[in-house]
């Protein structure tokens, strides 16, 4: 299969990374430069990240006076400072009325860093300092520290003064960000600015999966999920890459589901498992979290499921052993769960102990029937059966009703309820509010097993399309319908009388600015897009044997790629007029179909 473009999806409707060029070609190997001294060798890692250099795309703001050539930063530049520039450069001239600045769109959320190069500046020994601030949103970098609008520097410094060089240049961040501010806060000494770019770090590697339908806000969605993912595919799969840029095991489950449907294996999702199993004793919680040690054991199920390595999974057997038994005792005689520490489903939901108590019940038994499955898999017997205990006693205890989605969808995903009587009864209800961009993704698929296709496609035009038509490029944290009314659009400077739909909204730890834009566990429509319209699901572990069964809804036709350990598997589903489903299946040798 040939080599595809970096993040070709989010090329087919922004157009911007066309202009993206490597900085050499030996970083992205594994080996180092020979003239490397070995001592120095046998310390050295190899980083999984490449980089790429992206212009800006529009100048969206400069202040009233102190700018002068501010197209400058627009036209191509080298990225190397010269002694004779063609063209004079962009000069910041601040005085004790004015800070003079400007605000640049790089188009697409990025992360990494911004490089500011600088020219043969008269006054050489006098330090050029500049004020520099990311933003996820336009609003954002134009933000002061703290504030009602809370915006800060917690995991990545995105507000800072640094010292520009004479004749150089400065790497500033690392952050996630689109926008980028930068002022001259000297009186003294104007900044002279030859070039900014932005530095994208990221994985270079393919689009194995894909998807297409008829609906284009839907393939839109499905690559915005995609590239959302990607981007926090760094060192470790983070969950975000402002804030947040740190490994959180339950919101790793809709992310290793989408870098499944998209990217097939990558070593980032095992070695991010196991950094969280070797600073977690079984007998503790997963970032303090009870369901998130849960979510560790249905991870390594899916994980089996995809790539069937069957020497990794030995590798879990002791810590998975203890941990099942350790969520055992948490198991009362009457079977309601017990289970301590933090009590968390997702954030909407937190301070509502019934839908707690609800979800927390069905995720037991979620995570203990994977953990039954794999026990049998990996020969312990004892353990197995202890899972089915459990489970059967789980079973006998019904959970007073919240009305919430997001616990319903695992009562339907468990089997405790009937998957068709909470979509009728709870998820159906209201439409797309209610949803959390966390676990809206497990509302999708409790949708999908009640046969609810059109309700989680319109779920997802309504919820996640949202957010794109108020100028995300990648899906955020959280997100609330309401949230839009009379609000302005994230990639413009908020016009008076609309509400900030960054700075004015969120809640709970993501309070205005702190709201991260760009986070993993909002790409569950790119995983539930291919595995249920596509229809795309393993019958066996390590993709041996496939099972394709496609719910298109509403959808006349769907087609993509779905990646395996032997090659992509391509679909095509159309639907005829008498309303009958053909489709083509072309699988890579050692791949079959079942029904």
């Amino acid at each position: 299969m040939k080599r595809r473009a970096l993040v070709p999806v989010v090329c087919a409707f922004l157009n911007l990374l066309s202009v993206v060029f490597a900085y050499g070609a030996w970083a992205s190997t594994n080996a180092l430069p020979p003239a490397i001294p070995s001592a120095i060798a046998r310390n050295a890692s190899a980083s999984p990240l490449s980089e790429f250099f992206l212009p800006p795309t529009r100048l969206l703001w400069k202040s009233d006076s102190g700018v002068i050539r501010p197209e400058a930063l627009l036209a191509p530049k080298p990225g190397q400072a010269v002694l004779s520039e063609p063209t004079p450069p962009t000069e910041l001239k601040s005085s004790k009325d004015t800070q003079a600045g400007v605000l640049l769109d790089f188009g697409v959320e990025l992360q990494g860093f911004v490089e500011i190069i600088t020219t043969l500046m008269p006054d050489q020994a006098k330090p050029r300092r500049v004020r520099v601030r990311f933003g996820e949103s336009a609003s954002e970098a134009m933000s002061d520290l703290g504030g009602k609008s809370n915006a800060g520097n917690d995991h990545a410094v995105r507000d800072q003064i640094v010292t520009l060089p004479w004749l150089g240049k400065k790497r500033v961040g690392p952050s996630g960000f689109r926008f980028v501010r930068i002022d001259n806060i000297d009186t003294e000494v104007p900044a002279q600015l030859s070039q900014v770019r932005a530095v994208l770090q990221i994985r270079d590697i393919p689009y194995v999966g894909s998807f297409r339908c008829d609906d284009e806000r839907l393939n839109r969605i499905w690559a915005v999920g995609a590239y959302t993912v990607h981007l926090n595919m760094q060192e470790y799969l983070w969950d975000g890459i402002k804030r947040d840029r740190l490994v959180w095991l339950g919101d790793m489950h809709p992310e290793v589901s989408t870098i499944n449907a998209v990217f097939g294996f990558n070593e980032v999702v095992p070695k991010s498992l196991d950094l969280i199993r070797d600073v977690t004793q079984p007998t503790d919680w997963m970032n303090g979290i009870s369901s998130y040690s849960m979510w560790w054991i249905v991870i390594q199920e899916d994980w089996w499921r995809h790539h069937g390595n069957r020497a990794y999974l030995d590798s879990q057997k002791d810590y998975m052993r203890s941990l099942l038994r350790h969520l055992a005792t948490f198991v009362g005689p009457d079977g309601r769960e017990t289970l301590n520490g933090m009590r968390f489903l997702d954030w909407p939901t937190s301070e509502n102990k019934r839908a707690v108590n609800e979800g927390l019940q069905a995720m037991l038994v979620l995570a203990m029937e994977s953990g039954g499955r794999l026990m049998t898999t990996l020969g312990d017997k004892d353990t197995a059966k202890l899972c089915a205990d459990i489970v059967s006693r789980l079973r006998t205890q019904k959970p007073e009703p919240s009305g919430r989605k997001s616990p319903a969808a695992l009562l339907a995903l468990a089997g405790v309820a009937d998957a068709k009587l909470i979509a009728d009864s709870v998820l159906k209800k209201d439409g797309a509010h209610d949803v959390s961009t966390f676990y809206g993704f497990y509302v999708l698929q409790a949708l999908a097993k009640a046969r609810e296709t059109d309700t989680a496609l319109e779920f997802i035009s309504t919820y996640w399309g949202a957010m794109l038509d108020f100028g995300a490029t990648t899906f955020w944290e959280d997100f609330d319908l309401d949230w839009t009314k009379n609000a302005g659009r994230i990639d413009e400077l908020v016009a008076p009388g609309k509400k900030d739909l960054h700075g004015d909204c969120g809640a709970y730890c993501y309070l205005g600015f702190r709201h991260s834009f760009c986070h993993g566990w909002a790409s569950g429509p790119t995983a539930w897009l291919s595995q249920n319209v596509l229809g795309v699901q393993p019958a066996e572990p390590g993709f041996r044997t496939v099972r394709v069964v496609p719910q298109l809804g509403r959808l006349k036709w769907a087609e993509g790629t779905y990646p395996t350990p032997f090659g992509p598997i391509h679909v095509r589903h159309d639907r005829g007029e008498n309303g009958k489903i053909t489709s083509k299946i072309e699988t890579p040798p050692g791949v079959t179909v079942v029904r």
